[in-house]
């Protein structure tokens, strides 16, 4: 079997599985709804240390195509363009050192910011190639186009948002930055007379470029809209684009650089505004997902609380009825039973009340009442057993009351007869009769016992201890057996001679029983600090330790008497006896391998020997003569 837990844990541990349900259904909702919150402020911090210094690294990249294009062109020198290199390795350096801080933000946005410092590396060997002559200008634009292209990648992979409507802004912007992009290329490629390749490559552009800001004008909402669309129907816009047309017709512009120079600044500007007004547009969001986290976590909480109380009353209040229901039947079966059946015993009237529990459950309810039933029926049947313990307690006193008239007048006629004898063989069976007529009195004094009575036989004077041990002997059937020892002469109180001559009647019969027939059975007595001591020791094959335990117990609380153990009708009168006058009776084993029982009787009992009263001693001598034949020292 297992370990037993109480009615209260086990309630607990009935509620515990859906409260904890609850809790963590609770922790789900509010760690995924702050989690929203969380990635929402984040896309300020993505912002600051990934797509801005993206922007300002693509503007002087775009800016250092520009220079080298020129320089290809030998329209720059060469200090113009180590100039916009430092500007943009400086670009670099803050790119690479910011976005080392939040590159692990997810699996993706690593690989992309690695893909953007691959392309970087190549950088240098690009200014390497322009510097040597190895390289072309279309080349070279597109080895810079490259590098733009990764950083563009990056800003598409850290604009995703949970918020659907920024998402969509910020995706549209960052074409419109492309767009921009792709006129920063028409500018490099469109300076002076282009090729066949390059007027392809600068048409290709063109129309990419005007297909982006077409599509997302539409997109954008007014507040990003508005000022492309001042850009696109600018005057300067309007001139870029004749000048779109005729390069891709095969001629040469005049003014071409100065006229995109500026278009090119004014659509910078306006994409870092749009994309700054996007990261201010996520914090109010985040903010009102966080209050909305917090409202969410906040009703699921109490609900929580809400129900744990709800739970928690509901199973103490179940748990406190069920427990009254236990005391209650404690009580019955450990106080109330208990108790009726001791004033049952003693003939005394009981009343029983009703059990009741002020419960609200059906099902306990019930019990009580079952409860209550149970607990009348085991009175009536207390009762019952009293009214039957009692009816044969008064047939055997009526049994053992005619035993003892018949046994007192076959006493009086056997002592008359022993007086007139003069034949010692008719003598000596007197003598046997008498001795069988001791015995019976004995045992039915013993039915008196059990039956809760008090014998009637007693003495009016203190009798000497060794005279009792006599008399104690001569009712045992097997007397020959019995060596009474010598004993100091104090004296037994007159009122429990009867009782005390009976009790170790008993106990020398059953050791002379329970021993083989060819040993004797010594008793010895002397006095103690509190009292007298009587042993009875046989030399039988003894008792098992737990057998002797149980008799110790038996004789230190007598138990009801039973009419079915009628083998044990001597531990029962032994028990009663020294129960009634406290005298304390201890079976233990004997140095000869058999049973010696020690019998302590209080020294209130106890008189000193009468001061002229000469010491005497007992030899083995007949028990059927104990009374009579004493021997001096």
């Amino acid at each position: 079997m297992g370990r037993s837990r109480t009615i209260r844990m086990k309630i607990i541990g009935l509620l515990l599985v859906p409260l904890t349900s609850m809790v963590v259904l609770w922790g789900v909702i509010t760690a995924v709804t702050a989690g929203e919150s969380l990635e929402l402020r984040q896309y300020k911090t993505v912002w600051t240390n990934l797509r801005l210094p993206a922007y300002k690294l693509i503007s002087e990249i775009q800016r250092e195509r520009l220079s080298s294009a020129q320089l290809l062109r030998n329209v720059a020198d060469e200090s113009t363009v180590a100039a916009q290199r430092t500007r943009t390795d400086a670009a670099r350096d803050s790119f690479t050192q910011l976005s080392s801080t939040s590159k692990d933000r997810s699996e993706e946005i690593r690989t992309q910011v690695d893909a953007v410092y691959t392309q970087l590396d190549r950088l240098d060997s690009v200014r390497g190639e322009i510097d040597a002559g190895l390289s072309d200008r279309l080349h070279s634009v597109e080895a810079y186009n490259a590098i733009v292209d990764s950083l563009y990648g990056l800003h598409r992979k850290v604009a995703l948002i949970d918020d659907i409507p920024i998402y969509e802004q910020s995706r549209v912007v960052i074409d419109m930055g492309y767009a921009r992009e792709l006129l920063s290329r028409e500018q490099a490629i469109g300076l002076g007379p282009v090729n066949a390749a390059e007027r392809r490559l600068f048409t290709q552009i063109a129309g990419n470029r005007r297909f982006l800001i077409d599509q997302g004008l539409a997109e954008l909402d007014p507040a990003l809209r508005d000022p492309q669309v001042a850009l696109i129907s600018s005057p300067a816009y309007q001139r870029m684009r004749m000048m779109e047309d005729q390069i891709i017709a095969g001629g040469t512009p005049q003014g071409w650089l100065s006229t995109t120079e500026g278009l090119a600044k004014s659509f910078n500007e306006a994409q870092l505004k749009a994309s700054t007004l996007l990261n201010e547009r996520a914090e109010p969001v985040a903010d009102e997902v966080l209050s909305r986290a917090f409202l969410l976590a906040g009703t699921a909480l109490a609900l929580v609380i809400v129900s744990i109380a709800f739970s928690l009353r509901m199973g103490d209040r179940l748990s406190k009825e069920l427990g009254a229901l236990r005391l209650a039947a404690l009580e019955v079966s450990q106080e109330r039973l208990p108790h009726v059946v001791a004033k049952l015993r003693r003939g005394e009237k009981v009343e029983m009340p009703e059990l009741s529990l002020a419960s609200t459950t059906v099902e306990i309810d019930d019990v009580g009442q079952a409860f209550s039933t149970v607990q009348q029926t085991a009175v009536e049947a207390a009762v019952g057993q009293a009214q039957l313990s009692e009816g044969v307690g008064h047939v055997f006193r009526n049994l053992a009351r005619r035993s003892q008239t018949l046994l007192h007048r076959q006493r009086i006629q056997l002592a008359d007869m022993q007086h007139r004898a003069t034949d010692p063989e008719q003598l000596d069976d007197l003598f046997k009769l008498d001795h069988l007529t001791t015995r019976m009195r004995r045992h039915a004094e013993g039915l008196i016992i059990l039956s809760g009575a008090t014998p009637g036989r007693g003495w009016s004077r203190p009798v000497p201890l060794l005279d009792v041990a006599r008399g104690a002997a001569a009712e045992v059937e097997d007397y020959q057996r019995v060596v009474v020892e010598p004993m100091s002469g104090q004296r037994l109180a007159g009122a429990v001679v009867g009782d005390v001559i009976h009790l170790i009647a008993e106990l020398i019969e059953n050791a002379t029983v329970y021993s083989p027939a060819h040993t004797s059975v010594i008793v010895r007595g002397e006095g103690t600090a509190r009292g007298f001591a009587f042993e009875v020791e046989d030399r039988g094959f003894g008792m098992e330790p737990e057998e002797l335990a149980d008799y110790n117990e038996r004789l230190a609380s007598p138990p009801e008497f039973d009419l079915a153990d009628s083998d044990r009708l001597g531990l029962f009168v032994v028990s009663r006896l020294a129960a009634r006058h406290d005298i304390r009776v201890t079976l233990r084993g004997s140095p000869y391998g058999g049973t010696t029982a020690i019998v302590l009787i209080p020294e209130e009992h106890v008189a000193e020997p009468e001061p002229e009263a000469p010491a005497i001693a007992v030899q083995k001598e007949p028990a059927a003569r104990p009374m009579r034949v004493v021997r001096s020292d």
